[in-house]
This record gives C-alpha cells, structure tokens and sequence, in this order.
C-alpha cells in the first residue's frame, strides 16, 4: 500500500500539494473521464466540459476522501473499525474503502433513509444502522459510537485526509487539459472544493475556481460574507448532497484563501441542468451532481463569458429514480422555457379559442379550468406556455394579454403555484371560511402523516390537504384549517409537531385559485 503521511489540523498549502501526490485513492478510485459537452458548447459559446465523477465504483467523488483517510489510520485504529454518519455518497465510500482495506465500517444513517441507499452501503460491505429522524440525529449518535467503542469517526468533508484526497480530481484535471479557464465546483460542506483550489491554485493559480451553492444551503456564500463559518437555520433538502447547514473550518479556511468566486442557483435550475446532462452526454446526475452545471450555465450568463474552456464535476449519480418526475416536470422552468399564468376570461362560448389567438404559434402547455358558480361571469385559468425566448418572452405574453383586456398575473416564479396549486385548481369552497393556509414539509417515514393528524387534525377542521411524492426524503404538503385569525393554542401546537412550515395565507396562487373570498388579479 502506498505511503500517507496523516497531516495535522491545518496544513499548508505545500503539504497539501505532497499529500495529494501520495493518496493511494487509486486502489480503489479511477481516474475519470473529462468530457466535452457539445450541445451545450454551441449554445453557451464556450468549450463546456464535464468531469465524470459519477463513473466511480460508488458513482461519486466521495470514494476519493473517505479511501485517503482509511488508509492514513493506524494499524491499530484499522483494526477497531471506523464509523461514519450520512445518508447519501459519503456512506458508500466509507462502506467500500473499508471493505477493500479489512476494516469494519459501521454507518449511522436516518431512520427516513431510502432503501436504495441503505442497500447499496450494504453491497459495499458496510454495516448500516437505521438510527434517528435526520442527519444531526444521526451524526450524534456516530459520534456517541466512536467514543463508546473506540471506532474512527470519518467526518464526510472537514478533515485534512479527506480534503488532500478529494484534490486527486483536481490533478486529473491539469493532466487532461491544461487551457483550462474556469473550474465550477459544487459545495457542500466544502471538502471537494477546498481540495480542488488548494492544489490548483498552487500549480496554474491563473485558473479561476468557482464555488455553486444550492441558494437554500448556501453555507459557504454565508460565512464568507460573516468572515466566518455560520450555521444556517434551515437547509433545503432537494439538493441533498449539499444539504449542509455549517460549512467546515479546515474547509473554510482554504476556500476563503483560495476561492475565487461563488454562485447560488435554485432548484429549478438544477432541474434544468440535469436535462443539459442527459441530452449531452446521457449521463443521469442526481441533483447535486449537477449543481456545477447549473452555476456554469448562470454564472456565463451573468459574466457574459465567451470563448472560454470551463469544467465543471459532475459529482454524483447516486440518484432516486422517483426523484426524476419532479426533475422532469420542473425543468422547462428552469430553462426558462415555460411560463405560468392566472387569467381572468369571460365565462361564455368562444372564450378559450379568443384566448388562444391572441398567444399565436405558442404552444399551451397546460391549461387548467373548472366552472365556479361563486363568479358566474368570469372563468378563472391556470395555463402553461412554452417559450423560445425566455424571460423577454414571458414578459411580452404579459403586455400582449394585458392589451387584449385580460386579467393577469404571473405565477413562474411562485412556489406554491408550482408545487401544489397547478395540480388543484378549481378547488375553490361553496361557502365563506375563516381559513388559514401552512405549507409543510414531512419526513418520508411511516408515522409521519400520524403524528400530524394527532398533533393537529383533531383539534382543529382541516378544509384542504394536498401531497405528491416526488420521491425524495421528505414531502412536501400544503394544509389549510378554519380557524381565526390569531389562534395561540395553534402556534403552540404546530411548534410541537416538529415539522418545518410556513403560513401560506396570503399566497396569490391560493387567492385565486383556492380560497373562498373573490380576489382580484394583480399584474405583474
């Protein structure tokens, strides 16, 4: 087995640079593809190439730090086992590194946990224990057990082993083109980037790296603005592989050194960039995985890049396949190839034929209508329309309607109109309600609709209930009750129930397509 020298808590940059040269990641790692995508090439006017983690054995670059810090331990720590907390990639390259190396691995992972991922730790050899409601519960009891039974604990990014060997990526890619301009790189709690700029920078220090971060988990963009690391209050969970409240120490350190620049994108975005990856390369990127893209594809945008070589990781492909649906349904948005629309047209014969004149050539991608006798003159309508030109589109459809008399608003943007209302319209009540409206988001686990019901559907009446698995962790519900306007005991009760939520009440979306009172159209 190759030589590693374990390096202390905060190294230098030259002992970063050697460590990296002597990770034996390629006892079990391989060195991946970097590909060039042409479609996207041509379309962004740039060379656009794509680092091919997800043909790794665990199909992530997870192997490459998890093997380095195995293969850094003891004898004697080897022979204790290592233990580890994490529900996604990190797992599996702990589960596999320890197998090829004979030591015992033992993974905590939360009880919500999929089975796909459960399976494959135990595939690669890991022991997997089901154990708390999320990823802190988790880690805790990792931690508990290391102390407890005197396993390792490997941490999934701030740790110097870890970091040195996630920089192998980084010099495959100086040995596969060296013109690079730019090198996007997704961020998490920050491992592969920090190792990524550490070893780039002190090569070709004219190489720009670029930090994407999921705009609901930006914890790098958050301590780089504080000068330090900062815990988030809440992360978004549709980018689990970058979920991370608190980015590291050693982690933040060499990006706040070495980092030239940082991006945030949101989920529809990323929806966007998988579909670029599939159609490019047919590679099948969990969300994620193509996190780097969609900051690429932002990031030219905003800079007006041209000309350029830029590369970015495709980190994983560790991918629910249920997931895919929300992907798919999401991405025109992302793209801005679709836009979303309430309007008001007269409730008579001829209406709907009038309305799609004045669209012309555009294509209807949904249109969404029920009769209400609470408005018997007007009809009320949800429609989709694709775009060719993206935003400046969308806004001309906007005057064109506008012109024509319409009322209108603009829901592309609207979260709830996205994720729930499309799929209920026409649902308005035949009679006035005191009604309030709460989006939640449930963990994907036996029970958790129960304890919902037994905290709050008892008490108090619930006049509207919408879920749809998109196949990830956690659901996202919509819930509105009848109940007063301020209702103390209620707040105390959603405050023990546990579950992230937020009043939706005065939701456009909701007001006019689901709420009891008749509310006008705003334009937008």
């Amino acid at each position: 087995m190759a030589a590693f020298r374990p390096l202390n808590s905060a190294p230098s940059s030259a002992e970063y640079l050697k460590a990296t040269l002597s990770a034996p990641v390629y006892e079990a790692a391989i060195v991946t593809p970097l590909q060039e995508m042409t479609k996207i090439s041509e379309r962004l006017e740039n060379t656009i190439l794509v680092k091919r983690e997800d043909r790794q054995p665990v199909h992530s670059f997870k192997l490459r730090g998890a093997y380095t810090m195995i293969a850094g331990l003891t004898p004697e720590q080897k022979a204790k086992g290592v233990v580890t907390a994490s529900a996604g990639n990190h797992a599996q390259g702990v589960a596999l590194s320890a197998n090829r190396m004979g030591v015992k691995a033992l993974i905590v992972m939360p009880v919500a946990t999929a089975d796909i991922k459960v399976d494959a730790v135990r595939q690669f050899g890991g022991e997997a224990l089901l154990y708390g409601a999320n990823f802190d519960e988790a880690k805790a009891k990792a931690i508990a057990l290391s102390e407890e039974m005197g396993y390792t604990f490997v941490p999934p990014f701030d740790h110097p082993a870890v970091i040195a060997g996630q920089a192998t990526l980084a010099m495959e890619l100086l040995q596969q083109d060296v013109h690079l301009d730019r090198i996007f790189v997704p961020v998490g709690g920050g491992g592969l980037i920090a190792g990524v700029a550490v070893l780039i920078k002190q090569l070709m220090p004219e190489i720009k790296i670029i930090g994407v971060e999921a705009e609901d988990a930006a914890c790098l963009k958050a301590a780089l603005k504080a000068g330090h690391p900062v815990e988030l209050a809440r992360v978004g969970l549709f980018a689990e592989g970058v979920a991370v409240k608190r980015i590291g120490d050693e982690t933040f350190r060499l990006c706040q050194k070495y980092v030239d620049d940082v991006i945030t994108v949101d989920s529809d975005e990323i929806c966007a960039a998988v579909k670029d990856l599939f159609e490019d390369v047919r590679a099948i990127a969990e969300p994620s995985g193509a996190l780097a893209l969609a900051g690429l594809k932002k990031y030219v945008e905003e800079h007006q890049i041209k000309g350029e070589r830029l590369a970015h990781v495709l980190s994983g492909a560790n991918v629910n396949f249920h997931g895919l649906r929300y992907v798919s349904e999401r991405c025109e948005l992302g793209e801005k190839r679709e836009a979303l629309f309430a309007v008001t047209i007269p409730e008579q014969k001829g209406s709907f034929l009038r309305f799609c004149q004045i669209l012309g050539q555009r294509v209807v991608t949904e249109f969404n209508y029920r009769y209400s006798d609470a408005d018997p003159e007007n009809a009320r309508i949800f429609v989709g329309v694709r775009l060719s030109q993206g935003l400046q589109e969308r806004k001309e459809i906007l005057r064109e309607l506008t012109v024509a008399g319409y009322q209108v608003a603009d829901l592309s943007d609207d979260e709830m109109a996205k994720l729930h209302v499309r799929y209920m319209v026409g649902g308005r009540p035949n009679k006035p309600l005191k009604e309030r409206l709460f989006s939640f988001e449930f963990p994907e686990s036996s029970g958790a609709l129960m304890k919902f019901l037994k905290t709050l559907g008892t008490y108090w009446n619930i006049t509207l209930f919408h879920y749809r698995s998109h196949g990830t962790d956690y659901g996202r519900v919509l819930v509105a009750f009848e109940l007063p306007e301020t209702e103390g005991r209620f707040e105390r009760h959603l405050d023990a129930l546990g579950y992230e939520y937020h009043d939706e009440t005065g939701n456009p979306s909701f007001q006019l397509f689901l709420s009891p009172q008749t509310t006008s159209l705003v334009v937008e």
